[in-house]
């Protein structure tokens, strides 16, 4: 008798499933989503890293203005309206700084 209860016992656990909890907040892509003031700060981190002289920050307008030798630099931090955080680099006439400011943000983001 009680190798038969043990029996039904096993069974019955054998037809339980558990599911994962449904999580339906994930940021974009899968990972958390990015603060303003997380955008902010790895923005301006940038500017500094790639050699910007930093001229005008006003975080409430989000716009970070700067420049290296002659050519200036504009960045735009904007949260949108779905409450995405996106950043613009401006660079006037300089592809490399543009591509080295957006590689030390991404960096900065842990990405």
């Amino acid at each position: 008798m009680k190798r038969l209860a043990i029996l039904v016992f096993a069974a019955a656990l054998a037809g339980c499933v558990v599911y994962d909890p449904y999580y339906p907040y994930y940021g974009y892509g899968g990972g958390t989503a990015v603060t303003f003031n997380q955008a902010w700060n790895a923005a301006s981190g940038a500017m500094h890293d790639q050699g910007v002289q930093v001229t005008r920050e006003d975080r409430s307008s989000g716009l970070i203005e700067g420049t290296r030798g002659s050519t200036g630099v504009k960045t735009r931090v904007l949260t949108q309206n779905d409450g995405r955080v996106r950043v613009e680099f401006n660079v006037a006439n300089d592809q490399g700084l543009s591509e080295g400011l957006s590689r030390s943000y991404e960096a900065r983001m842990g990405r």
